[in-house]
């Protein structure tokens, strides 16, 4: 199936949801709701389309001396899997070159493929600290990661002023903490 056919499809299950909700899809206001509805749904998930692993590997270049990189407060906008909301917030990256580093750019691009997906925050941190290992070889990956949830806001508990930090790291920054301390303090300035 192309992805006109896809978004077509879409777009005819969601002006069904909207019958079912009980209004009138065919009035002026919701007349395109379907179809921007379904191009919307489609570039939110438009990471099942793309390789974290080949986007990587586009730009690994020898090391060139650091002995941490760090990109961080990388938004990203996801969907969480539990209810087809949105959740969104930041990522930080870190990582110990060993031989080789990679693109910043790249960095960014792997947060956006694996939040272009039906997600749960958790995942979503591992996803991106697993794909920077297993690119790089390094001796070492961090990730932070802080969101809020529209599906704690809007619906079940409603509470407006919360937000959910996770943290997935490999190699020395799992045995040693005063590497993780020391990408944390800078994640402060």
């Amino acid at each position: 199936m192309d992805q006109q056919e896809k978004t077509a499809l879409i777009a005819s299950h969601i002006k069904e949801i909207i019958k079912l909700l009980g209004e009138n899809p065919d009035r002026e206001g919701l007349l395109k709701t379907p179809m921007r509805s379904a191009k919307a749904l489609c570039h939110i998930t438009s990471g099942y389309e793309m390789d974290p692993m080949a986007t990587m590997r586009q730009a690994i270049f020898e090391y060139a001396g650091s002995k941490m990189v760090i990109v961080k407060d990388i938004e990203f906008y996801s969907m969480c899997e539990h209810h087809i909301l949105p959740f969104f917030g930041k990522i930080s990256v870190g990582y110990l070159p060993k031989g080789q580093m990679v693109g910043l750019s790249k960095l960014a691009r792997i947060v956006d493929i694996f939040a272009r997906r039906l997600q749960v925050q958790e995942r979503l941190t591992a996803q991106v600290a697993e794909a920077v290992q297993s690119a790089l070889d390094s001796d070492g990956v961090i990730v932070s990661c802080t969101a809020q949830h529209l599906c704690m806001k809007m619906r079940g508990v409603e509470k407006q002023d919360s937000s959910t930090t996770t943290v997935e790291y490999t190699g020395l920054f799992a045995t040693n903490p005063h590497l993780r301390d020391e990408f944390f303090r800078q994640l402060t300035f």
